[in-house]
Formats: structure tokens, sequence, C-alpha cells
């Protein structure tokens, strides 16, 4: 162990109680309190602990196109020992920063396990990534250790650095000159022994933000905010000991360590993983049955997609939870969902910054529209932006006064933006919401994304919501067009379903569906088709939309645009 028995014993009374009262919400908030930790190495004092315990449960299982792999919490925990004294003897040291490029392979999970034991800092890159973005992630990172795939090395073949370059998976060509070959590590002892202390406030992973709205923000956590952070998570979702869990989330983004790294194993579950070429909806439906999957995380795209295959299809015999986070969910997912399968998909929201904050946890009522209730272990403020004060209707806050264990450690190299987001006793999310009676927190969007139309304040996911419900559409984005007499009017910009084209017919038909349901103040009054400006990540960016149309007055309008007054009504 790097910390102590008692460590670990704190993190498993916090744990247990979360496990205890699973189906209980108010006893969780009531009784949970993060657990203290001075030292801790949730690598060491947590999964190789519950390794020895559980040597043969199945840890982490890949469901690739050309197989199936699987490995165990003792051979995950003597094979991340092996990496872990191999990279010690490339140079890597305690606060080294490694830049950590890799898909869903086993050596992912293998080196986030060894350089935590390490004490390293871990910058997780997605595959995604161009040479210009690595170089920037490098430079601003300080990264002293790059481990990535034969993709990656093509693309850090440009970059110049005193920078240790670890390949991956290149056991038949063998590594790149200047490379050292992950193969290597095999031939190191299992055992690993720590070569002092870890700090629960030490450095433990620096994110970069997907960017939806600026240059994206280099976030650092802990060896205590993620790890035992995501405690919140795993009751958010419902995990138990013994589950299968699947997450869909590509490797370098957070949601990948919420639920493919610390929910799942602070539980004593299997991580499993669908290593897909290319997403397969009917191949992820045929996985519930064959696979026996009891807990289930998607993104609000997926299940939208979903939506459209045959989900009566699937075998969901073992399905307990099924939950979405990433953008807010649409309430015409949940009740397609429960029609089909009898399960209600359960939203719940959070960030980088932080873990699983606010959620529908299970067993508790869900309202329709709703992303549920504060978690345990989180005290959640709306705030007004004008007064500061405490309102029904604001910014989503954290009390700073009871900060909780899972918040960032702040933006790194950025002190003017930190004291921004941690201003005024609060730490401020950047998103808007309201709250009702009961607590129920119901998502408005994001600060820079709500606009107002005639003087009302509109939210663009609210009426993206009602748009994806039309047969037609697939997704949708709303933004602010501006308009000489209301100052801006909701403009929608739709992609549409397969097998659907841009027709005058179609626009009227979205259009008046819309009006059929929403308040005449804040109805879509011009509807645009095209595909979508996207992060890496997948988050729709509505900065592009809203500058393209800040620049539309001198502009001609688009062939596929189509404005209310065009029809007669």
């Amino acid at each position: 162990m790097s910390g102590s028995a008692s460590a670990t014993d704190a993190f498993r009374a916090a744990r247990d109680v979360l496990l205890r009262y699973r189906e209980d919400y108010g006893a969780a908030r009531r009784e949970f309190a993060w657990p203290s930790l001075e030292e801790f190495n949730w690598a060491l004092d947590w999964f190789d602990v519950i390794a020895a315990e559980h040597p043969d449960r199945t840890a982490l299982r890949i469901v690739a196109d050309d197989g199936d792999a699987s490995m165990s919490y003792a051979e995950l925990a003597a094979r991340s020992g092996q990496v872990a004294n191999w990279l010690r003897g490339l140079g890597a040291r305690r606060g080294d920063r490694v830049l950590l490029m890799l898909g869903n392979v086993a050596p992912l999970w293998e080196v986030i396990l060894a350089a935590m034991k390490l004490g390293a800092v871990m910058i997780p890159a997605s595959t995604l990534l161009q040479p210009a973005d690595l170089a920037d992630r490098i430079t601003r990172g300080g990264v002293r250790h790059v481990i990535t795939d034969a993709a990656g090395v093509r693309k850090c073949a440009g970059i110049a650095g005193d920078w240790t370059r670890i390949a991956v998976g290149t056991q038949d060509a063998g590594a790149p000159a200047g490379w050292h070959d992950y193969a290597g590590s095999f031939g190191a002892p299992a055992f690993f022994s720590a070569d002092g202390a870890t700090r629960a406030g030490d450095l433990l992973l620096l994110y970069f933000t997907s960017g939806t709205t600026a240059q994206p923000k280099l976030v650092a956590h802990t060896h205590a905010s993620y790890p035992a952070g995501h405690l919140s998570t795993m009751y958010w979702i419902g995990i138990q000991p013994g589950d299968v869990h699947l997450n869909l989330s590509s490797p370098g983004w957070a949601k990948h360590a919420w639920s493919n790294v610390f929910a799942p194993w602070n539980a004593q579950a299997t991580v499993l993983v669908l290593n897909q070429g290319r997403f397969s909806a009917a191949g992820l439906l045929e996985a519930f049955g064959s696979c026996r999957v009891t807990t289930f995380c998607a993104p609000p795209t997926v299940w939208r997609m979903l939506l459209q295959a045959d989900l009566a299809a699937a075998d969901v015999s073992c399905l307990r939870e099924c939950v979405a986070a990433g953008e807010p969910l649409n309430p015409e997912v949940i009740e397609q969902v429960r029609k089909a399968w009898g399960i209600t998909v359960r939203d719940g929201f959070g960030q980088t910054e932080t873990t699983a904050q606010v959620g529908n946890s299970p067993r508790q009522q869900v309202r329709l529209g709703s992303m549920g209730r504060p978690l345990p272990g989180y005290q959640v403020t709306l705030v007004d932006p004008v007064t500061g004060q405490p309102a029904r209707d604001g910014e989503i806050c954290l009390d700073l006064h009871r900060r909780p264990l899972a918040l960032m450690a702040g933006y790194l190299d950025d002190p003017e933006l930190d004291a921004r987001a941690m201003r005024d006793g609060y730490y401020h999310s950047g998103d808007v919401a309201s709250s009702d009676d009961d607590g129920y927190i119901t998502y408005v969007g994001r600060t820079d994304d709500v606009f107002k139309a005639s003087d009302y304040r509109i939210s663009p996911f609210e009426l993206e919501s009602v748009l994806i419900e039309h047969e037609a559409v697939a997704e949708a984005a709303v933004v602010p067009a501006p308009d000489p007499v209301r100052l801006a009017v909701p403009k929608a910009y739709v992609m549409l379903a397969a097998g659907r084209s841009p027709s005058p017919e179609l626009a009227r038909s979205v259009l008046a569906f819309c009006r059929e349901r929403v308040a005449p103040y804040k109805r879509v009054r011009r509807i645009e088709f095209a595909d979508l400006p996207k992060t890496i990540s997948g988050k729709i960016r509505r900065v592009e939309l809203r500058e393209q149309e800040t620049a539309r007055p001198d502009s001609p309008r688009g062939v596929t645009e189509f404005w209310e007054e065009d029809f007669s009504w």
C-alpha cells in the first residue's frame, strides 16, 4: 500500500454507505460523507486490495471486432505493476506528466493503473486529436512521456521535444526509431513498491476540456477528487459489486474515466467495453444479452441512434439500470425506451471539473425533463447571475464552504480563469438551470447558449427536445438569429434522419410540429437543414452556429433555410 489500511478503510466505509442506501435517496444524502484522506493511492490502496480479495473476478472485458479479451482483477493488478516498474526503468518519476493516447485496448487500463502507482500525472488524449492539438497539449501540459499507438506515432512525427516516446501495439514491426516498444514491459517484475507516500491532494489527472465555447481549458484533478469523487457517480448509475457495466465513451475524455474506470471499479464490478471499428446499433443491442449487461450508460446521441433501431429485439433480461450523460437527455428518449424495455433511462449532470453532481438515482421518481436532484456529497445552489444570491432559476454552483471532495483542484496555469470560476464563495459551473419545490433541477443551457428573443429568455435545449420528437429529425441545435423587430428569433439547425431530404414541405412540417407544442413567444421561426459542427468529443458547437448567424445579415439565405413567413398558416 501507498497510504495505509486506514485510507482503504475510510474509502470502503464511505462506499458501503452508498451501496447500503442505493435505493434510499434521503438516507444516502443524510448518511454519506466524503472519506477523509491524507495519503491515498487508489491503484495501490483500493484496486490492488480488492484484487487480492476477489482475484478471479473479471475486472475488464473488451469485445472487439476481431475477438474478445478479458482480464481478472488479479491479472490487471499484476500487469499494471509490471508496467509501473518498466516505466520507472525508462525514467518515469513521481509528478512526471504522461500523455496517454490509446483506444479501447487493454494497455490503456494497464497504463492508467501503472501511472497512478508511480504517482505520475496523466493527460488523457483522444485518438482523434491532430498533430497541432497534440503539440499544444504536450507544450501546455509540460509532458515528459508520451504513450500511444502506431497512428499516434505518425501524428507525433513532427513534434520536437525531450520526452520519452513509447509505442503500443508494434510487436510485429517493432517500435519506430526513437520509440520504446511497450511489449518490453512484459519482462518487468509484477510486484511494485512505491517510492514513497502519495498525498491525496497530489495531482493525478490533467484534462483538456472539449472546447464547446472557447479554447480547451486544462482541468486538474487529484488522487482524491476523481478516484474517491466518483463514489457519487457509482451511486447515480446504481452499480453494485459483481455487475457488468457497459459505458460508451471515447478514451481521452473525462466521461471515460467516470464510467470505464472509477465508478465500476469503486463498486468491484466488471468494466465492459465494445471496441467497435464503427458504431453499430445492432451490435450494441446484441451485446446486452450476450455479455449479460446489468448497467448501461451512453450519451444522448447514442440513445437517439438506438431509437432508430429495433429496441424490442434486444435481450435486456439482465439489464437493471440505464443512464445518460454528456448532454441533456430529451424526454422522448425516456418514453421510447420505457415502452420497449420497461426501464427508465435516468439523466444526470456533471462536468470534467467534477464528478456526477446531479442525477435521477435508482428507484426514485423521474420527472420528465429534469436531470434529478443533487447527489450525495454535493450541495448544489442555483445562483442568480445578477444578484449573486440563491434563486429558483440561475447558474448551477457548488458551495465552497462545503466543498465537495470531487471538485477539481483548479484550472492549471490560469489563475484568472480559476478566480472567475471560484468567485464569491461558489464554484460556478457555467450552466443554467431551474428548480422546483422538491429539489428537482431542470437544465436550461450553458450561460453562453441561453438567449433572449422579444425580451423572453429562450432555452435551446427545451426547443431541441421538442424538435427531435419529429420523426424526420435526428438532431437539432437552436441558436439566436438576428431579427430587426425582435432583436433575435430562435433558429434551428436540423440534421435529418436517414432517408430524409430537405424540402419546403418538410420545413413547414417541422415548424408546424414545433408551433403546436410550445408557446408562441419561443417557437422556432427559422430552420436550416445542415450537418451540426461538433467537438471531437461529440458535443455540438453552438458557438460556431451563433457566429455564423451573427455574420448572416449581409449574406444571402442558404438554399436549405426556411422561415415561418415563407409559408401560409
